[in-house]
């Protein structure tokens, strides 16, 4: 059980090799694996490879959403059986968060659960997938269709990581940020929106976003309550992403998620929760920063069906975390197909 686990928390670090080779200098670890992709392998690994036991077994996995699957993690335990992995092995999870989510969830279940540790290398990872508890893969065409609530043991960022990134990852991450700053802080989405993404500086802002992330995912670690609001922009977004993902044309998570904010905003306005003014604020900032990513008009209803598919919804009702006014976010807002049509076709 997820309460049952201890508290993991997020640790800025300098130098992630000699950081993780005094780490596991103090516990009483049988095995070490690392789940990696051959991009980060090529870029992020060498920064900590020798500091790694020489024991350590790497697995690389293809990178991609579409590799977020059953059978990436029957890879995963083939290895850690192969090798005789018990329950006091690791594994490292290196990468962004489909190694993150993917190996997390690998962990959790492999002989009722074995330790992991989240090492984020994308901005998206570092401000969202890694905290929090939430593992999973996609299924049948849905994102996160199959996962568990399991904290990793310790997670370590090292926003160094993101020098390796190019301009759209970090463009991915960065939705989330503006989330953050949305639904829980005004003053943060007021410095946010006046500063282009090569102006932020990101040892001050991961932190402040990973802290308005934990302080929602502590209060509600099995999202009951408080911890939907985090889902704000992820109903429609999510259901864009899959969209994309099973016509053959992917878009980055945070892409989409930038979409699903404007065309939930517009929702949110609607309803009476959010002014106009605050909805043309967020536009301003997504489609300047973001662009638009090109659907049609005879898409929209298809986009909306995968909607009706999401974990979040109640009843058979499409349910929605609202922003309005900005810095506060109101869940449990249900909205019919009409209205989640009209906010697609809002955004196009």
């Amino acid at each position: 059980m997820l309460e049952n686990q201890p508290e993991s928390t997020f640790t800025l670090i300098d130098n992630p090799g000699s950081f993780l080779s005094d780490f596991l200098g103090k516990r009483n670890t049988t095995s070490v694996f690392l789940l990696t992709d051959p991009k980060v392998k090529k870029h992020c690994l060498p920064l900590i490879k020798n500091d790694l036991p020489k024991s350590t077994r790497i697995i690389t996995l293809p990178a991609g959403e579409e590799y977020k699957t059953l059978e990436s993690c029957q890879l995963v335990w083939k290895e850690l059986t192969k090798q005789n992995a018990d329950r006091k092995a690791l594994i490292l999870n290196l990468g962004g968060g489909v190694v993150g989510d993917l190996g997390g969830f690998a962990a959790s279940v492999y002989k009722r659960g074995i330790p992991f540790i989240q090492i984020p290398t994308s901005l998206l990872a570092m401000v969202d997938a890694c905290l929090g508890g939430k593992t999973g893969i996609d299924f049948e065409g849905f994102k996160n269709q199959i996962g568990t609530f399991s904290k990793p043991e310790a997670i370590w960022i090292h926003p160094e990581f993101l020098q390796t990134l190019p301009e759209k990852e970090l463009l991915s991450g960065f939705a989330e940020v503006i989330k953050h700053a949305l639904i829980a802080d005004a003053a943060s989405w007021n410095y946010l929106r006046k500063r282009d993404l090569n102006q932020q500086n990101w040892k001050e802002t991961i932190p402040a976003s990973l802290a308005i992330k934990n302080t929602i995912t502590t209060a509600d670690p099995y999202e009951k309550g408080e911890r939907k609001k985090l889902n704000a922009g992820h109903t429609l977004g999510h259901a864009l992403e899959t969209f994309l993902l099973n016509k053959g044309t992917p878009w980055p998570h945070g892409h989409c998620v930038a979409a699903g904010l404007v065309m939930e905003s517009s929702i949110a306005v609607e309803q009476g929760l959010l002014e106009e003014k605050e909805m043309f604020q967020l536009e301003e900032l997504i489609y300047t920063t973001y662009g638009t990513i090109p659907i049609q008009k005879s898409e929209v209803k298809q986009i909306v069906k995968l909607a009706g598919q999401d974990k979040k919804n109640e009843g058979g009702k499409v349910n929605l975390s609202l922003i309005g006014p900005i810095g506060n976010c109101h869940i449990n807002r249900f909205a019919d197909s009409n209205a989640l049509a009209e906010g697609v076709a809002y955004y196009l």
